[in-house]
């Protein structure tokens, strides 16, 4: 009982409970067997840490249970997000989620996703397995109601184009100041949900590796991908811009990206992972590394098209440009001349910016990169959709057909680490622009009424200092 006092102490320090009676919040409904060893930490600088442990349903049970409240809030965002990007209800997600997606997840998977329901349900929040999978498989709506469109000759105004999500690097050898990995990656989305995207996991599974990575509330996957285990494997990506293409037939990306970050003890074990059953959901290039083997690696991984490269001594970046000719050809309708093109014109900044630092890159380095505001298309420093901070709200381009100008989206966090951090299971992250731009919603609400859909749910995006998460002793 001490324990949860503690839990709940912090819990109410964060005011997460004020749409809750604290009365309810203390029945018994929830077994001390599913919550033992699990607790929330208080908000430290917009992150809220949770560490969770067991069986995959006590898992399960626990992240729904402790993280009820962002849950509800987090699958309302999911909800206005989907329904108004598809033109399709909620509905049509659940039914997608029971018929298509849940025939394809294994066991472990089914027994944590009901977990969530589970657990927030004990907490008072009325959702449903077929909510949690709905909301999990986010990031891979779009690609699959395009895809069901197109099948069903569906002719719709439906806003389908694939985010451009993140920048990111991963570097070692003679590139890095004590020659060992430098991995960072800031998260691009709508300010919507970016704001939301403030968790911190430590996760403990009865099987495979521990893990440490962030997400949203009420996911079993990072979703983001900014994850490292126990083996010494970290991982993230940037997502393919301009892909089409998913197998309704394949594993959910969210299973197999999840399954990856527990069980992969190399670079090897990761790719393969990622490609049993690849459904093109959520298609991106990985960036990864090995801090054991002091090995890089980049898998793109589209549906059709599948490369790995590995390195030692070098590079990659990522800023969702796609890479192989074939995969632009086959897969994309993406125009690697364009340099106006965000992709394009973040990653020449990238290539800039690797040259300009071999052989002093380190954290430090890293969080200057990811607070980066030049804009190499307009030769000046100029926050906008073509910078590695992205501030896309600050645009009257926006950003292709993902964003109309002054779209409230771009950069929302941002993790970094290098091996000593790695080692211990440590990296460290600042939520909001790196830069330390807030984003005031109000204010762009009004200037820019035609995004009123947002307003009951859009909030301000404060920026906070970069803080050190590690796993609990």
């Amino acid at each position: 009982m001490r324990r949860w006092l503690v839990v709940l102490a912090g819990l109410l320090l964060t005011g997460t409970f004020l749409s809750f009676s604290p009365i309810s919040c203390l029945q018994a409904s929830a077994p001390d067997a599913e919550l033992n060893g699990a607790f929330r930490q208080p908000q430290k600088n917009g992150w809220t840490f949770v560490h969770l442990q067991g069986t995959p349903h006590q898992i399960g049970f626990q992240n729904g249970y402790l993280l009820a409240p962002e849950i509800e809030d987090t699958l309302k965002v999911t909800i206005l997000e989907q329904t108004h990007g598809s033109k399709k209800d909620w509905q049509f997600f659940r039914d997608s989620a029971q018929t298509m997606l849940w025939p394809r997840i294994e066991q472990e998977y089914r027994e944590e996703l009901q977990g969530i329901a589970d657990g927030a349900n004990a907490h008072g929040v009325k959702v449903d397995l077929w909510d949690v999978v709905a909301l999990n498989a986010a990031e891979e709506w779009s690609y699959y109601v395009k895809q069901y469109d197109k099948e069903h000759a569906i002719k719709s105004t439906a806003s389908l184009a694939v985010p451009e999500h993140c920048s990111a690097f991963v570097a070692t050898g003679s590139y890095t100041k004590d020659g060992k990995v430098v991995i960072a990656h800031n998260n691009w989305t709508g300010y919507l949900d970016g704001e939301r995207w403030t968790i911190i996991y430590d996760i403990v599974p009865a099987k495979g590796k521990r893990m440490l990575m962030d997400g949203l509330p009420g996911v079993i996957h990072s979703a983001d991908d900014f994850v490292m285990n126990s083996a010494g494997i970290v991982i993230t990506e940037t997502t393919i811009g301009h892909f089409s293409g998913y197998d309704p037939n394949g594993t959910p990306e969210f299973v197999r990206a999840r399954k990856a970050a527990q069980y992969s003890a190399s670079i090897d074990d990761f790719a393969s992972i990622m490609k049993d059953g690849n459904n093109g959901g959520y298609a991106n290039t990985w960036l990864l590394t090995d801090i054991r083997k002091n090995e890089i690696g980049r898998l793109e991984l589209g549906l059709k098209n599948v490369t790995l490269e590995r390195k030692n001594d070098g590079y990659f970046v990522g800023s969702n440009f796609p890479i192989s000719e074939r995969l632009i050809r086959e897969e994309t309708d993406f125009d690697p001349h364009n340099m106006s093109e965000s992709s394009n014109a973040r990653h020449l900044r990238w290539e800039q910016l690797m040259a300009e630092n071999r052989g002093k890159i380190d954290v430090a380095a890293a969080q200057r990169f990811l607070a980066d505001h030049y804009d190499t298309f307009e030769n000046k420093e100029d926050a906008d959709e073509r910078t590695l901070d992205g501030h896309i709200d600050l645009s009257p381009r926006g950003d292709g057909d993902w964003q109309p100008p002054f779209g409230m989206a771009g950069a929302v966090q941002n993790k970094a680490a290098d091996a000593s951090l790695a080692a211990e299971m440590s990296f460290i992250a600042a939520a909001g622009h790196a830069c330390g731009m807030d984003f005031r919603a109000t204010d762009h609400l009004r200037a820019h009424p035609e995004f009123s859909w947002q307003q009951p749910l859009q909030r301000d995006m404060n920026s906070h200092a970069w803080t050190t998460f590690s796993v609990a002793k």
